[in-house]
């Protein structure tokens, strides 16, 4: 437990960092530490040990928004009891609410808007010094501060932001209005930030954007996004590539084709549908259909049959039917994803479907998202029973939280899978054959052989 008197100018100052929401959200915080380390600063897990309080925030959906305002309202005793205490809100709730935050929170010292978390470091000293309370929403290019990309936190699995903001303003979307327009970084950007977590011992990257497809578009020397993952595959050694989300509108064959062509792309794609009704998704703006969407699985399964989907669903949007809903129940009767995030819709401030007539009565839109999610693990499930008695290549993550002595690692398909095996393969590629299979994870054994002995390198 930490001092309350403690000297708030002593070293190492001590920070806490909570991220709500997603991935994206997950990389800024990470920025966070890489910009504050050269201060000084090192990151605990306690928050009664911190000296500075990181609160990476999300308003995509209502629920995550109110955790973050309960959040909040919790750390005004800590901050009492700890006067030099400085806490920051950063994220789309940051960006959306601005100095509101301030107002509500008088315990607050920063909010820091989604393009601003490059100015972390001098507006956190500033407020040190004995600066006045601040908000920063300032219109940003995504791009990191100069020097950033050299400091690596040297993980076997590293997130790699490419773009951010996005231009397609579905109706029930909170994101263009707290990440902006879409805007790309430069290649030769990525690429250095790239290399700079391989030398750190990185062996995978997630390539991040709010619809990596997109990438590219306004940049001074085009590139496409199959420009970059062949770039990444031809001018960097590591081992896997991932990358999240895409639209179903910009899926192309040449993206497709990378997944049977590229042998570091790892067979996963996330697509989100959100719905089976082609009278949804077009008052959704998706500008696809259940048809467009199915066609492009088939194609794609047909490029590569061993790829793994998972997707996105939105259940009780407004003026959803019970027809609308079964449309859905039947795209993914047809499709068979291999997991699938989903939720009951909300209004989110500033978005058109937020006016919109004809909302669902929650208590429809909880049994429809119930029936749906019964219906996806009994699939998901089955999906990793299949699995039981095949050889699949894994990148060993490290000692797995659930089990001792056990480690933890992925398929290139995303399953995670636990199995014994030593230490020392952390970081490497081995053949695992699948024993058993539960509803999140798989169980393996490992098979060693002279390419994943001590100190030899990874399996390509």
């Amino acid at each position: 437990m930490s001092d309350p008197l403690r000297d708030p100018a002593e070293f190492p100052r001590r920070l806490y960092v909570r991220t709500f929401g997603c991935q994206m959200n997950e990389y800024d915080s990470l920025r966070v530490q890489r910009l504050l380390a050269p201060l000084g600063y090192v990151t605990v897990d306690e928050i009664e040990d911190a000296d500075v309080i990181f609160l990476n925030t999300c308003s995509v959906r209502e629920k995550a928004e109110q955790k973050v305002h309960s959040f909040l309202g919790r750390l005004r005793r800590l901050k009492n009891r700890r006067p030099h205490l400085k806490i920051i809100a950063g994220g789309c709730v940051a960006q959306q609410l601005g100095e509101k935050l301030l107002s509500r929170f008088e315990h607050l010292d920063i909010v820091l808007g989604t393009r601003g978390i490059g100015s972390i470091a001098r507006l956190l000293e500033e407020v040190l010094e004995g600066g006045p309370r601040v908000a920063c929403l300032p219109e940003a290019d995504p791009s990191l501060a100069p020097g950033e990309e050299a400091f690596a936190e040297g993980n076997i699995s590293a997130p790699v932001t490419i773009m951010q903001g996005c231009n397609n303003y579905c109706t029930y979307c909170i994101v263009p209005y707290v990440r902006g327009p879409e805007r790309s970084r430069p290649v030769g950007e990525i690429l250095r930030e790239i290399r700079s977590l391989e030398d750190s011992g990185v062996r995978e990257i997630l390539l991040l954007g709010q619809n990596v497809n997109s990438y590219g578009r306004g940049l001074k020397d085009r590139a496409t996004f199959v420009d970059l993952l062949r770039l990444i595959a031809r001018e960097t050694g590591v081992q896997r590539v991932r990358f999240t989300t895409s639209h179903p509108k910009d899926l192309t064959e040449d993206l497709m084709l990378c997944f049977a062509e590229l042998g570091v792309l790892c067979k996963h794609l996330h697509l989100p549908v959100q719905s089976g009704s082609d009278r949804i998704l077009s008052a959704m703006n998706r500008c696809y259909t259940a048809g467009d969407y199915l066609g492009k699985i088939r194609r794609l399964r047909a490029i590569c049959p061993e790829i793994a989907l998972t997707s996105d669903v939105i259940v009780g949007f407004p003026g959803e039917s019970e027809e609308d809903f079964t449309g859905t129940m039947d795209l993914l009767r047809e499709v068979r994803f291999d997991n699938l995030f989903s939720f009951r819709y909300s209004d989110r401030p500033n978005t058109r479907a937020s006016a919109f007539p004809d909302k669902v009565d929650p208590a429809i839109g909880t049994r429809r998202l119930v029936e749906l999610q019964s219906f996806q693990a009994e699939i998901t499930l089955e999906k990793n029973l299949a699995e039981t008695g095949l050889f699949r290549e894994v990148l060993v993550e490290g000692p797995s939280k659930a089990s001792n002595g056990q480690m933890t690692g992925r398929t290139t398909q995303n399953r995670i899978v636990n199995f014994e095996a030593p230490e020392w393969t952390s970081g490497k590629i081995v053949t695992v054959k699948i024993t058993g299979a539960y509803s999140h994870s798989l169980r393996g054994s490992v098979i060693l052989g002279p390419s994943t002995r001590p100190g030899n390198p990874i399996t390509p």
